[in-house]
């Protein structure tokens, strides 16, 4: 696994956000991957509870400056970076002052969620793929992990189907538990119609829960991790009949595993 490359990419890491089982996992498999010697990038969305001056945010003008169509918008794409101390592990942070600006994460202070969280997952799915592409950095496995992150799988099978960076990238996601109620905006499904992809690879996303995003993000991965002990019904259902190399849930002292699991899509020397 020495020199390896792998892309983590997620809603939630620590230490910049509180403690939870994704925030919490994609960081330790992260570590324990780099810990062997593999080169990681981990990418998440710089919320704006995330507090730039302790945790050493900033931005990277070289990778900044494009615009992202979102919608029909162009939204400009801000690229930060940070790194974990102790580990020397870089963290690479999406920016937007219209979407990541707010002092909160998914919800407002009413628990509700906010309307363009559709929006902001698109964005953050676009903005990680565009700055791998400037980085030049093609990763061997991507790994993804939370429900803001996962759109990023079938963007990388449509949108992005034609770039050569990412032609032999293994996309693994990790399900967890249900992680919110309700439902993203229900035009998510028209504005991905922007980006040209198939009507047959959105339609489970006209009804955009929790339950039909991971769906869609399991049926266009190559493999599966199940991060939390239990996970949804549906959503098991579906991993099962894809019949994909899924790795089982793994406690805390057992991310060797996940090496393990990962040997199996990257060729040896």
């Amino acid at each position: 696994m020495k020199d390896k490359r792998i892309l983590y990419v997620s809603s939630e890491v620590v230490p910049y956000l509180p403690e939870t089982e994704i925030a919490s996992t994609a960081f330790n498999v992260a570590k324990k991957a780099h810990s062997k010697g593999v080169q990681t990038r981990i990418f998440m969305p710089r919320f704006g509870v995330i507090n730039e001056r302790r945790h050493q945010l900033h931005e990277v003008i070289r990778l900044s400056g494009m615009n992202l169509i979102i919608n029909d918008m162009d939204m400009p794409l801000i690229i930060k970076v940070a790194s974990i101390p102790k580990e020397r592990m870089q963290v690479y942070f999406i920016d937007n002052d219209e979407y990541f600006k707010r002092k909160a994460i998914f919800s407002d202070e009413d628990n509700q969620l906010f309307p363009d969280n559709d929006e902001r997952a698109i964005f953050f799915a676009k903005g990680v793929v565009e700055t791998v592409k400037k980085l030049n950095w093609a990763p061997d496995i991507i790994h993804v992990h939370g429900w803001m992150a996962s759109l990023l799988p079938l963007y990388l099978n449509e949108y992005y189907s034609e770039e050569p960076l990412f032609s032999e990238s293994k996309i693994i996601t990790s399900v967890y538990s249900k992680d919110f109620e309700g439902s993203l905006n229900t035009k998510l499904a028209e504005k991905m119609k922007f980006d040209k992809i198939p009507d047959d690879k959105i339609s489970i996303l006209k009804e955009p829960n929790y339950t039909n995003i991971i769906k869609s993000a399991v049926s266009n991965s190559d493999a599966i991790v199940q991060g939390s002990k239990e996970i949804p019904q549906e959503i098991a259902e579906e991993i099962n009949n894809k019949e994909i190399p899924t790795l089982p849930f793994q406690e805390e002292d057992s991310f060797e595993e996940y090496l393990n699991f990962y040997r199996q899509f990257i060729p040896e020397q």
